[in-house]
């Protein structure tokens, strides 16, 4: 389903956001990041995709591949360890901040905790960073999230508890606990008197504009970025950076939701923070949530074109189109929520309703982004019908022709 928000504004980027989010604070996050070694050196590549352009009808397709962001697999190495760095740096403003994710104030942190509810990435984010600051977190997962998922987090040092029911109820434990414990909540996700995290995490998210500005020499990179929904956070920190960079001449937005995860959608219907219509239960375990997060919405009530759900299928079918390259297609690994913003854009250019809706054409410059690689090995292949590292042999083996 594709619903118009009427309320979107091409304008300056509002005063009242910047002060929330800026492109300062997200360059200071890229300095404050860039030396720690849970994340890679160098930009995350933005590869073009020229045999699907063509296919498509589109003037070009660019995928920003944020599975190689870090080890962890995931955009989200961007977005929980810049909060807890910042966290700490709220309770002890002396320390130099990059040298917390180092580990050379672990004596001073040993004994703060830190909690947050998971889907899988988040969570193994945030392990890993408390690990290497030296202190201690725990992480609450809810009934879906797969044992492989809870197996990678528990390497990175968390302790899991485990709980019945969906992510929102994983949400209210870890509040629970936090309050019970006096543990700090490290969320993706804002509720009432709770926003300085889960701004920070989505300040962390904006390295991935940072960069793509970059990349695309100053210039306005595309007309259409196609991204992923969840909580918002992930939609809110790149397009609050493109926002103020471009101005009135910021690219179109689409929204990408799992269908029975529409909270954004039902958002964009009520116009204010809303749940999702639909059992919460896809593939598309990142983006498997029933509540938006209200910061987040802030940011995305003036600035997105268009809300979109799609179907489980339509996800598997863009990991398949990733995977299988050619025609001048490097192969790309991209896990369930990885490929929902190309899976947006696959069923739009299949209905020209859709596509004239969305105002694609021969024209268009469209951007997705893989927010994720196989954090999941067993799914991958079991959605795919090949291994990770089959594709990523592939991709090598690209790259490396002349």
């Amino acid at each position: 389903m594709l619903i118009a928000n009427k309320h979107a504004a091409r304008i300056p980027y509002p005063d009242e956001l910047r002060s929330i989010m800026s492109i300062e604070r997200a360059e200071q996050s890229r300095r404050w990041l860039s030396g720690w070694s849970g994340i890679a050196r160098a930009a995350t590549p933005l590869h073009e995709l020229p045999g699907l352009a063509a296919r498509l009808k589109l003037a070009w397709l660019g995928i920003k591949d944020e599975s190689l962001r870090s080890p962890l697999g995931s955009f989200k190495a961007l977005g929980a360890p810049v909060a807890l760095l910042r966290q700490v740096l709220r309770l002890h403003p002396g320390f130099d901040p990059e040298s917390v994710l180092a580990g050379r104030h672990a004596e001073a942190l040993k004994d703060y905790t830190v909690i947050s509810a998971t889907d899988g990435n988040h969570g193994r984010a945030l392990a890993a960073a408390a690990r290497d600051a030296g202190c201690r977190c725990v992480i609450v997962l809810h009934a879906r999230v797969s044992a492989e998922r809870e197996r990678a987090i528990a390497a990175c040092g968390a302790r899991i508890v485990r709980i019945a029911g969906n992510y929102d109820a994983s949400v209210t434990e870890a509040a629970r606990l936090a309050a019970e414990h006096g543990w700090q909540v490290v969320s993706d996700t804002s509720y009432d008197g709770y926003e300085d995290i889960p701004r920070d995490v989505m300040q962390g998210y904006g390295v991935i504009a940072s960069e793509l500005v970059e990349q695309s020499g100053g210039r306005p990179p595309c007309t259409h970025v196609f991204l992923q929904g969840g909580v918002g956070g992930l939609a809110a920190g790149v397009i609050g950076y493109l926002w103020e960079t471009y101005g009135a001449r910021r690219p179109r937005f689409i929204v990408v939701e799992p269908d029975q995860a529409d909270c954004l959608y039902q958002s964009a219907l009520a116009q204010s923070p809303a749940c999702a219509s639909g059992s919460v239960d896809s593939i598309m375990a990142g983006l498997a949530c029933g509540e938006v997060s209200p910061l987040a919405w802030r940011f995305l009530r003036n600035s997105v074109d268009h809300f979109m759900t799609i179907a489980d299928d339509a996800a598997i079918q863009a990991m398949r189109v990733l995977a299988a390259g050619g025609h001048g297609d490097i192969p790309i690994v991209a896990g369930e929520s990885g490929a929902a913003g190309l899976a947006g854009l696959l069923v739009s250019m299949r209905d020209e309703t859709l596509a004239g809706a969305l105002g694609l054409d021969a024209d268009s410059r469209v951007l997705v982004i893989n927010t994720e690689g196989a954090t999941a090995p067993s799914v991958y292949e079991q959605c795919v019908g090949m291994t990770a590292s089959s594709v990523l042999s592939r991709q090598e083996a690209c790259l490396a022709r002349p």
